[in-house]
């Protein structure tokens, strides 16, 4: 009798039982789907809350729960169609470790270099776009409703804002953006259009015009990442240095009224800052590029079927 076992060829596979749903253009608006209905029992889930607990408490802490909750129906589904899927289908593993001349700890630094580039360098384009953004009256006062929004889910203990959004928010965006869309994609666009649209995927799910242009920005860095090493831990570290930055950085008084560097340094200053980072985030995405590519859709390797 001949059946077929998926045999683990990486002892640090992320979400093994997802490696076999692949998804087009078609699954990634599925999981978006599923990604909004899991938004849907957040929010009854923080109503509920709400209803329990005092106000702001519901409001600190509704997040903790109600965030990772968004992504349990897009897991479910992913885990059914790769089950599915896994006796009859080729699998694709979400993290792999194509470092090329790198070792590990070498591109581990790199990447933090890479992030603190990138984040310098995407402050122009995203002061510009608040000041488009922000330009009527009326966008200007849904812009003010929104950050007073954030800041009451956010602003709890800084222990539960750096959890939400540098643990959780790398984790479960990582798993859907990268992990899923994007290996979908690669398999099955070209790298380029694969990256962009992946980065388009990740600034809609933040479902505002602020944080788009810059999950967009972020997006295709690291989508580059992805694409070259296959390597889902890379993109969390971007991924949570950045968030994590901008969370403490939120602590200090100083930084509170404003979310961009260049409204904190004179002309000369801020160029010569934004100068170095677009230097380093340049030197950087170097590195990556001196790491080959094995196959044509990115170093993601597939999971081999055993027969017995």
């Amino acid at each position: 009798m001949l059946t077929l076992r998926a045999r683990k060829v990486n002892n640090y596979n992320l979400y093994a039982n997802h490696a076999w749903y692949v998804p087009g253009v078609g699954g990634m608006f599925a999981l978006l789907g599923w990604f909004l209905l899991g938004n849907l029992l957040g929010g009854v889930v923080t109503a509920l809350m709400g209803a329990i607990l005092p106000q702001q408490a519901a409001l600190n802490y509704g997040m903790l729960v109600s965030y990772p909750l968004s992504f349990i129906p897009p897991m479910l589904y992913a885990a059914y169609k790769s089950q599915r899927n896994s006796l009859f289908e080729t699998g694709y593993q979400l993290n792999n470790s194509h470092f090329g001349p790198f070792k590990g700890w070498q591109i581990a630094l790199i990447t933090v270099a890479l992030t603190f580039g990138m984040m310098i360098s995407a402050d122009l384009p995203n002061y510009y776009n608040y000041q488009l953004t922000t330009s009527s009256p009326a966008m200007k006062q849904f812009y003010d409703t929104f950050v007073e929004l954030m800041g009451q889910m956010t602003g709890g203990p800084f222990w539960s804002s750096f959890l939400l959004v540098a643990i959780f928010a790398p984790i479960f965006e990582e798993w859907l953006c990268r992990g899923m869309v994007l290996r979908g994609l690669l398999t099955k666009l070209k790298p380029g259009w694969a990256i962009v649209i992946s980065a388009l995927f990740f600034a809609v799910i933040h479902m505002n015009p602020w944080q788009a242009l810059n999950a967009f920005i972020i997006g295709v860095v690291m989508g580059y990442v992805y694409y070259k090493t296959g390597c889902l831990w890379l993109t969390m570290l971007i991924h949570f240095v950045n968030n994590g930055t901008a969370v403490i950085l939120s602590q200090i008084p100083s930084l509170e009224s404003t979310d961009y560097w260049i409204e904190l340094m004179d002309k000369t200053t801020y160029f010569a800052v934004y100068v170095v980072g677009v230097l380093v985030l340049v030197a950087c995405l170097w590195a990556f590029r001196r790491i080959p590519l094995e196959q044509k859709r990115g170093n993601i390797d597939t999971v081999e079927l055993n027969a017995e």
